[in-house]
């Protein structure tokens, strides 16, 4: 990047806070520093804009060290009706100018956005004023003679278009699948229905996304209101779960739901059709403002920090001449796009939805909002096939490798999707040890009810994959069983293994039958999809981890090395690191040399003998090197700390395994089984015997042909060829070293 020697950038977050907001705001200043500009906090948003004096104060490095955790935002924001007129205007553009700042990173909702292209226009005029009135000198004007914005969504509703996630959405989402959770267990225990209420006034995203990882039985969104007569509908959905099985019944209601003619559906409404049709004890929760709080979930963390590295860097490139940009995110990967077209046609969201144009309002939210939406249809109009054909397909489903939080969800939605098409439901349990002892049962609606919110696999798992003298028994088994499909859910060693039983299919006919692998390992080493179910989960728990690491290290100057799973895929560390703040990591995938680590070490000792007052945390994959080791490796620093700071380790092990599925697990696991399931029924349809592996691949569900997955692995070191997280290390490496100096502090 040229040099920006005298470029000041300033940052505020306005409107309502969003978790994320600290991660993108940290991310900004740690960016600016390195690219050595001078970086300045504008406190309470606008307001602070306007107000000036200590409002606006420039942040050094350490200024953010300890950030990222936090939620709501450290710098404040608020909404401010001085910045609307022309008059707070003129004021705020005095105090930038005073402060040498002429570009804005601007993190907040569209209404935000708008002010500040608003500002962004007029500030040639308001530059001349204040010349005319005397407050700054010619010379001041010409050098300021523009004024450049780069805009950042937060809003919990990820209501933006142009981006597929904004800041805040995935920690919201969090908080109201953990309410979702409690009550489903209080209500299962006394048969209880429940109405939610959750946030998204012309957005539906949070009432939908909660509705399909929280398992409801019914949602109502703004964008595609329910047809006339939908209390009858509703209470016959409840009536018939609760006949194949289920204690309770919740219906989520987005607080902007409106029926065909607009009317507004509050969920005091919902609760008194339940009663009064259904004659049950029906509760009304209303989440409220507990969405936005609480600490930042791991996906918020990251996204935010390559947000706010991207606005640096399109900020400080940007000329008078240059559109402004949102900075969003689709397909995990950064997107740009022009700012106020995004804010109009998110706008235009609104508008539909007032003048009732439904489909024009779902079609700009986007394909997979709508491809969501048909889906939580699915699953919840599903039921039992009363009438079976005279031969019911068999389909299997089997775990195999290491378990993955996720597995349940992705068997629950399988199972009832099938079971809808009339299919018989076969559960394996314990991997192909399992279907080789003949351990297989039927699964029923009622058997795999709750399941949606399980950790671990309730048909169990192992990484044991079948040897050329267990094929025999694999395809005696598939035989005696009437097997025909076979749904396998699991990481390396299922694909492995099916890939084995594919190859095998001329000698052992009884493999001739569609198989699709469903990637689901916290690793995240898998052909043909960029996220597997499971990572995400136990990346959060990785991320708590480091939290709690980090508290522990507050009173004492300290170098703790944190290994995490992953085998030779490094992306829980990398990820892990760039969510956690880490100053270093490890991979397998870059290695390991005696000058990396003497460099790390000279990096430690002096940070801390300048003055470090905070943890230096390196995270290790944990096959990064197999003889520089976490063990070796803390006695290393410590050994050369020459007394200037202490060193600990953290081997965080199975935890990363444990816990409830995240949100997003639990979605991606029932939007990929439900395709597996299409994907099985089409190929016996069509007396095919081809097979997949199925994943999430630039954004789209996208099922691969079983003999392209050769081509796609490293077998030596099982991860896939391409790792697009890869292309990551340049942020981590620039948010992890401060510069010996800044333009700021030479002038």
């Amino acid at each position: 990047m040229a040099s920006v020697a005298q470029k000041r950038i300033g940052v505020l977050t306005s409107g309502g806070d969003a978790q994320g907001m600290n991660a993108a705001v940290r991310a900004v200043v740690r960016t600016g520093l390195h690219f050595r500009a001078g970086v300045y906090a504008i406190y309470e948003g606008y307001q602070g804009m306007v107000d000036g004096g200590d409002r606006i104060r420039p942040l050094a490095w350490d200024d953010v060290g300890s950030i990222l955790h936090r939620g709501g935002t450290v710098i404040g924001t608020a909404r401010s009706a001085d910045f609307r007129e022309r008059a707070g205007r003129l004021r705020a553009a005095r105090n930038l100018i005073q402060n040498g700042i002429d570009r804005l990173v601007v993190i907040g909702g569209d209404g935000s956005l708008t002010g500040a292209d608003i500002f962004r226009r007029e500030w040639p005029e308001l530059v001349a004023e204040l010349y005319q009135n005397g407050e700054i000198d010619e010379q001041t004007a010409q050098l300021h003679p523009a004024l450049m914005i780069t805009g950042l969504v937060g809003s919990i509703d990820n209501d933006m278009v142009g981006t597929d996630m904004t800041i805040g959405a995935d920690s919201a989402l969090y908080r109201i699948i953990e309410a979702i959770d409690a009550i489903t267990s209080t209500a299962a225990s006394h048969q209880r229905s429940f109405v939610v209420e959750v946030m998204g006034r012309h957005c539906g995203y949070l009432a939908l996304m909660s509705a399909i990882a929280g398992g409801t039985d019914y949602v109502l969104i703004p964008e595609n209101p329910p047809s006339e007569g939908w209390e009858t509908q509703m209470c016959e959905l409840l009536r018939h779960g609760r006949a194949a099985g289920r204690r309770d019944s919740i219906v989520v209601v987005a607080e902007g739901a409106c029926d065909r003619d607009g009317k507004p559906i509050s969920a005091d409404y919902v609760r008194q059709v339940l009663e009064e049709r259904l004659g049950e004890d029906t509760r009304v929760t209303i989440l409220g403002h507990v969405q936005r709080g609480g600490t930042p979930s791991a996906f918020d963390r990251w996204m935010s920090t390559l947000l706010g590295y991207a606005a640096v860097e399109e900020v400080l490139s940007a000329t008078p001449e240059s559109e402004p940009q949102m900075i969003g995110i689709r397909y995990n990967r950064i997107q740009r796009a022009p700012l106020m077209q995004c804010v109009q046609q998110t706008h235009s969201v609104a508008q539909k939805i007032t003048a009732k144009d439904y489909d024009g309002a779902m079609a700009l939210r986007g394909g997979s909002f709508t491809e969501m939406f048909q889906m939580f249809k699915r699953m919840a109009e599903a039921m039992p096939s009363v009438a079976l054909p005279a031969r019911p397909r068999r389909l299997a489903i089997i775990h195999a490798g290491g378990l993955a939080p996720g597995m349940n969800p992705a068997v629950r939605a399988a199972v009832r999707l099938g079971l809808d098409r009339g299919h018989v439901m076969l559960g394996v349990r314990g991997g192909f040890q399992g279907l080789i002892d003949g351990r297989i049962e039927e699964l029923t609606w009622g058997g795999v009810e709750g399941w949606t919110s399980l950790g671990g696999a309730e048909l169990g798992t192992n990484r044991q994959i079948p040897t050329l003298e267990q094929f025999y028994s694999v395809g005696r088994s598939l035989e005696t069983q009437n097997i025909d499909g076979l749904l396998i859910i699991g990481g390396w060693a299922a694909y492995k293994a099916v890939y084995e039983l594919y190859r095998e299919r001329e000698r052992y006919p009884a493999f001739k039958i569609p198989m699709i692998c469903l990637p689901a390992s916290i690793d995240n080493n898998l052909p043909g999809s960029e996220l597997s179910i499971g990572a995400d989960t136990a990346l959060n728990v990785i991320v708590e981890a480091l939290d709690r690491i980090k508290q522990s290290a507050t009173a004492a100057r300290r170098c703790f090395v944190v290994e995490t799973m992953g085998r030779f895929c490094g992306y829980l560390a990398l990820m892990g690191g760039l969510a956690g703040g880490a100053e270093r990591v490890y991979l397998h995938e870059e290695g390991i040399t005696l000058n990396d680590l003497q460099a790390d070490v000279e990096s430690m000792v002096e940070s801390f003998r300048g003055g470090r007052r905070r943890l230096y945390l390196a995270i290790r994959s944990e096959r990064a090197n197999p003889r520089y080791t976490v063990d070796f490796l803390t006695r290393l620093f410590e050994e050369e700390s020459h007394g200037c700071f202490d060193v600990r380790q953290a081997v965080l092990g199975h935890i990363q395994q444990g816990g409830n599925p995240s949100p997003f697990d639990r979605i991606l696991a029932t939007r990929l089984a439900a395709r597996c399931i299409d994907y099985l029924s089409q190929e016996l349809e069509r007396k095919s015997t081809e097979s997949a592996f199925i994943g999430l691949f630039e954004g789209r569900v996208t099922i691969f042909p079983l003999k392209q997955m050769a081509d796609m692995v490293d077998w030596t070191y099982r991860r896939p060829l391409e790792q697009w997280w890869l292309e990551l290390r340049p942020v981590v490496q620039a948010l992890a070293q401060q510069p010996t100096s800044t333009n700021e502090q030479e002038a």
